[in-house]
């Protein structure tokens, strides 16, 4: 086993909720789906929540798996997340992560296509949630991230993603330092936003390349071992009082010039 990754391999099944987290899933197909559960509350109709419905009971039935309809208050009882649920629940396998090796040899697959992001202690389930999001509509390669200090892929990060993420290859690791250094190995310029002197406004940085991108935690920002290997710094400009953006909102942003630049 490689000293940067730590899998998760538990065989522990999970409830993930939500209606744009089930149906993603399902089509996704990376993970087990043993049965559906939907609210018998759940009404007819034609609205987009109702064609989310009809979605998940289509895949359902591609990939032949059960769909139930349940009182809502045992949807209540298996998620633990009130009415968040929204009346859908799926018990499905464990999230699935990629290994650093496979990480790499993607990157380096794609050339000059690969878009890294890398997470330094994200420990906010929303924020992270948003990121993935993010990442997945810009095209991101991989996401990879610290298996300590670091939320990872729960239900309540499927469903803050909007199940964006059983699309992405997620990668943890145990040395984020080291994890750099690969990704740098396999053809990635890697920057670290932060702003400090000497970073590049992040709208004048070339970002068309082979490019990684790494975002730390709010307050303490991005650590001192994982920013000297990287390859420079990326700065947002800030017009206000506050001294920095959220760190999804910061990372989104980035992610999204960088897809600029790549289609425009």
């Amino acid at each position: 086993m490689s000293p940067s990754f730590c899998p998760r391999r538990s065989a522990v099944a999970e409830w993930l909720y939500g209606r744009h987290a089930v149906v993603e899933a399902l089509r996704a197909g990376r993970r087990k789906v043993a049965r559906v559960l939907l609210s018998d509350s759940l009404k007819e109709g034609k609205g987009s929540a109702e064609n989310t419905i009809s979605e998940i009971e289509k895949e359902a039935r591609r990939l032949q798996v059960s769909v139930e309809r349940v009182p809502p208050a045992r949807l209540d009882a298996l998620t633990r997340v009130g009415r968040h649920h929204q009346g859908v629940a799926a018990e499905v396998s464990p999230f699935q992560y990629n290994s650093l090796a496979e990480v790499a040899a993607l990157c380096k697959a794609q050339g000059p296509r690969a878009l890294a992001l890398l997470l330094d202690a994200v420990q906010d389930p929303q924020n992270f949630g948003v990121l993935l999001r993010s990442s997945e509509a810009a095209g991101v390669t991989a996401v990879v991230m610290l298996d300590r200090r670091q939320v990872e892929v729960t239900p309540a990060v499927v469903n803050a993603s909007a199940g964006a993420v059983e699309h992405l290859n997620v990668c943890l690791v145990n040395n984020l330092p080291r994890a750099v250094e690969a990704l740098q190995e396999a053809g990635l310029w890697v920057y670290a936003l932060q702003a400090e002197e000497g970073a590049a406004l992040y709208t004048e940085a070339d970002l068309k390349g082979a490019l990684g991108v790494v975002v730390g935690s709010e307050g303490r920002g991005v650590g001192r071992l994982v920013r000297e290997r990287c390859d420079g710094a990326l700065a947002i400009p800030m017009l206000g009082k506050v001294e920095s953006l959220n760190a999804a909102v910061a990372g989104s942003i980035v992610l999204y010039e960088a897809l600029r630049q790549r289609t425009g």
